[in-house]
């Protein structure tokens, strides 16, 4: 059975979070520049991620954040029925990624400083501002050699690794602590409490035609599913999995 996989932070923190991830994942697909015009999405992916840094201070709140599940799994230790091993890896994990965030620069600071970047960034706001007329710093740097090109990409990429790792690990362990269950939304309409909940994650098939507008916080949410088709309130049970992370 086909199904659309949806999810939802249940606070600001872990929604940037998630729009942080999206954001890197794009850039690493969109390096290659394999595909015309991946460029533009290559560079406002990069600039998008700038404005965010400039906004909230990531690599301390991440740092917080990855402390806390820490001390969470350090006090499974020696637990009866707690698979030691693989909570020994874990907590390795943990410590690896957190020592090279902490010893990080300020996210984004080399990216800031980097002249070519400086040049092409505030034209990217613009619409159609990428043209070769707007921008001539970046249509040479096109035509520069796939070395070139790479080498560049490489060391801008290479400035994010500290936070793309401690991300990945931190949104890893908050997915897997939540285990997909079958609920139903009654006439489209589904709520319930959650504690201290991150994310919610939902499959849904894909034959009710139905996607979820969700709203609540961590201590508790509500969905409501709407028809793809005329945007109203579904009228119909529907059945989907949901798995609630902490």
């Amino acid at each position: 059975m086909s199904v659309t996989k949806f999810e939802h932070p249940l606070n600001e923190k872990t929604r940037i979070y998630l729009r942080v991830e999206s954001l890197l994942n794009t850039l690493t697909s969109s390096s290659s520049f394999e595909i015309r015009d991946h460029h533009l999405l290559f560079f406002r992916s990069l600039f998008d991620l700038l404005e965010i840094f400039d906004q909230i201070q990531l690599k301390s709140e991440l740092a917080k954040d990855l402390e806390k599940q820490r001390l969470t799994y350090k006090s499974w230790l020696n637990i009866e029925g707690v698979n030691q091993e693989m909570l020994g890896k874990i907590l390795n994990d943990i410590d690896l990624v957190h020592s090279s965030l902490l010893s990080a620069e300020r996210f984004g600071h080399s990216l800031k400083e980097d002249r070519f970047l400086s040049t092409i960034r505030q034209r990217f706001n613009l619409p159609g501002g990428a043209c070769c007329f707007d921008l001539p710093a970046l249509h040479h740097w096109l035509h520069s050699s796939v070395d070139e090109k790479q080498a560049d990409v490489q060391r801008w990429l290479g400035s994010l690794e500290p936070l793309k790792d401690a991300l990945s690990l931190w949104l890893k362990l908050t997915r897997e602590t939540g285990q997909f269950r079958n609920q139903q939304a009654n006439n489209g309409f589904f709520q319930s409490d959650a504690e201290e909940a991150n994310i919610l994650r939902l499959n849904i098939p894909l034959h009710y035609g139905a996607y979820p507008m969700i709203s609540g916080h961590k201590n508790r949410f509500a969905i409501k599913f709407l028809d793809f088709r005329t945007g109203q309130a579904v009228n119909q049970d529907i059945t989907f999995e949901l798995a609630v992370c902490s």
